[in-house]
């Protein structure tokens, strides 16, 4: 058996940074090498943020957002329609719909999307936070914002189920969104074309 031609420090980066999403063994390797040559301008600097954002970032108990703080900035901005409620999937498509600039309503972050053969079942989601948010009464309409997956599919039909019965108007997103398209990746011109032309349930 062949030993590694690097040292158990590096090693450990490597497996590290081969967890992270798009990064597979080789890439991982590359990373590693890019960081390790730019130490001081790359790898200094992106430690010490790593380490900082460890002691201050939290997820927001209201919407499920990243943050510096709990509530999140966007939950206790008083300029934010809190009538509208978006639903997404995770912060990230959150973030591609802030991106875009589209709406300014409320959010709120599911953690994932109902997967029987994955395990993942309505407790493992955020859904009985979603429609206690949503009985309090201020909201009035629900945008319904999930990926054009069978999955995201299947937890808006849920969802729409869960909030039978409660005054509320559910739509979700209509033209500009593909079969199996995923949020994040969609332009900012396709996610606006697709909020406004959202449609009812």
């Amino acid at each position: 058996m062949s030993q590694s031609p690097t040292g158990h420090e590096i090693e450990r980066l490597i497996q590290l940074l081969a967890r992270l999403p798009g990064l597979g063994p080789r890439s991982a390797r590359r990373a590693a090498l890019h960081l390790i040559k730019k130490k001081d301008a790359l790898m200094a600097p992106l430690s010490t943020a790593l380490a900082e954002a460890v002691d201050v970032i939290s997820v927001c108990g209201t919407c499920g957002n990243i943050d510096t703080s709990d509530p999140c900035s966007m939950c206790i901005d008083p300029r934010r329609d809190t009538s509208t409620l978006v639903v997404v999937e995770d912060v990230s498509d959150l973030w591609a719909l802030q991106r875009a600039n589209v709406m300014n309503a409320s959010y709120h972050v599911l953690g994932g999307t109902l997967s029987p053969l994955d395990g993942i079942g309505p407790d493992d989601l955020s859904i009985d936070k979603l429609v206690d948010r949503i009985s309090a009464g201020e909201v009035k309409e629900v945008i319904i914002a999930v990926n054009a997956t069978v999955e995201g599919q299947t937890t808006a039909h849920y969802i729409t189920d869960q909030l039978d019965g409660i005054e509320v108007t559910v739509s979700r997103l209509a033209h500009g969104v593909p079969v199996g398209g995923e949020l994040d990746y969609l332009d900012e011109g396709t996610l606006s074309a697709a909020m406004r032309a959202r449609t009812r349930f």
